[in-house]
């Protein structure tokens, strides 16, 4: 297939009978006829620019407006968050760029009400029209990892590598799809996140997928998304989300499965999380730059299964990919060990890794331990940067206590535990730590809330 870009290969935007189903909420069923009606009407209305920053918050209108840009040829900026100040930093980077936004979501303002901001209208504009067809070689979006470890960076991400990683996702989650249907999505994710773009915004266009319009958030939310889906569905989150609905007394209608990815999930709660729901718990293992590469069942094991094509190559500044989807090799700062199955085990990240008076520790071991201290029910361990003056980087803490518990307690329970060079100073105790959308904690919000709290 040509594309109208020259002589560049070109793929179908989605993929499915025009009747196939696509999306959902509690009122309304979206077909793939319809959804390429309004993609190819909000293409037409899309101002000039090269670069669109998508906030919209409504699943199904983001994967509208994404696609809308992709056929005017333009690249989907996603922010690591909606803070107007990173906003703001995104836009800088891209000359031409603009905010698109969402008309049906309340306080959707700041951003896109900014000089160039549009929002989506009300009610999506259709128009008939060509099979959707995209350019392999187009960049459809540039994602931005995280900022935990420092300053977001751009990942670029072609629409032939998007189709590659998602080929790898359909066949890593195939034995919890229907293998008769369609299979329904709820995510707790946002979609500007890659691994939310990844399993509700790309499966359900290159695969038999329906996902929920919603991006729900508590246990009762979660809960009514789930029963708006025509079946069984499989439920897109993270460690944070899935500890909250374990912890809750909401009852949860029948689940085919739980996937979570952004930050570690311990055997403790997935085990917990297979035993609430009956069913099971997989969680994958990818980055912004590498998108998902590896699963697991968390419950039962420890090692990781590479997806299909996917090779890792340890090396002393971290780890090595390969994989289909990757046009070279990226370099992660995990560390893993190959075991003789072809699974592997990660071992930390390079930068988690600190070294005092000759000795040497991980800071998301350290933050595994204060976790376990009785009484701590939220907390990280995390490195400042180098004083100016002595260059001497300290070991800081933040934790989320229950009421009868002092910064004392928490220091003697980590001593039981951790070298002294190691113990935090300082350790704070705070309301909530500064969690992103995904779970995340952007390194420079862990020091703000520091002197806050000081």
């Amino acid at each position: 297939m040509q594309s109208s870009q020259g002589q560049a290969a070109s793929a179908a935007l989605a993929q499915g009978s025009p009747a196939r189903l696509l999306a959902f909420d509690a009122t309304t069923s979206v077909v793939l006829d319809r959804f390429a009606q309004e993609v190819r009407g909000v293409a037409e209305r899309l101002p000039e620019g090269r670069c669109a920053l998508n906030l919209c918050e409504d699943r199904y209108r983001f994967m509208v407006a994404l696609c809308a840009a992709a056929l005017r040829g333009q690249t989907t900026l996603l922010p690591p968050s909606r803070a107007p100040a990173v906003v703001a930093d995104v836009l800088a980077q891209h000359a031409g760029s603009y905010v698109l936004g969402d008309a049906l979501v309340n306080g959707d303002d700041d951003a896109v009400c900014a000089p160039r901001g549009w929002r989506l209208p009300a009610t999506l504009p259709r128009r008939d029209g060509e099979a959707l067809v995209l350019a392999d070689d187009l960049l459809v979006a540039i994602g931005y990892t995280s900022g935990s470890t420092g300053r977001p960076k751009p990942n670029p991400k072609t629409w032939a590598s998007f189709r590659a990683s998602t080929a790898q996702n359909l066949a890593a989650l195939h034995d919890l799809l229907d293998r008769d249907g369609i299979t329904a999505v709820v995510a707790t994710v946002p979609p500007q996140h890659m691994y939310g773009m990844e399993m509700s915004v790309l499966l359900p266009l290159l695969g038999p997928i329906a996902v929920h319009g919603d991006r729900p958030f508590f246990p009762a939310d979660i809960a009514r998304a789930v029963r708006d889906a025509p079946t069984p569905p499989l439920l897109v989150t993270t460690p944070v989300h899935l500890r909250a609905l374990v912890e809750s007394d909401v009852q949860l209608p029948p689940l085919r499965g739980i996937v979570s990815a952004t930050a570690p999930l311990s055997r403790e709660l997935a085990v917990g999380a297979e035993c609430r729901f009956g069913c099971e718990v997989r969680e994958v293992f990818g980055s912004t730059e590498t998108c998902v590469i590896a699963r697991r069942r968390t419950a039962h094991e420890d090692a990781w299964t590479p997806l299909p094509g996917v090779r890792l190559t340890p090396q002393p500044d971290g780890t090595a990919v390969q994989a289909p989807h990757l046009a070279q090799p990226v370099v992660l700062a995990d560390l893993v060990e190959n075991r003789d199955d072809g699974r592997f085990e990660l071992r930390g990240r390079n930068a988690d890794l600190i070294e005092i008076a000759g000795k040497r520790a991980s800071l998301g071991d350290l933050s595994r331990r204060l976790l376990a201290v009785d009484g701590v029910r939220d907390g990280v361990v995390f490195q400042l940067d180098p004083c100016p003056r002595t260059g001497v980087a300290r070991i800081a803490a933040l934790a989320v206590v229950a009421e009868d518990v002092s910064e004392g307690d928490v220091l003697s329970g980590l001593r039981a535990h951790v070298d002294a060079v190691f113990l935090p100073r300082p350790l704070r105790l705070v309301e909530a730590l500064p969690r992103n959308e995904t779970g995340k904690l952007p390194h420079a919000a862990l020091a703000g809330l520091l002197r806050g709290a000081d």
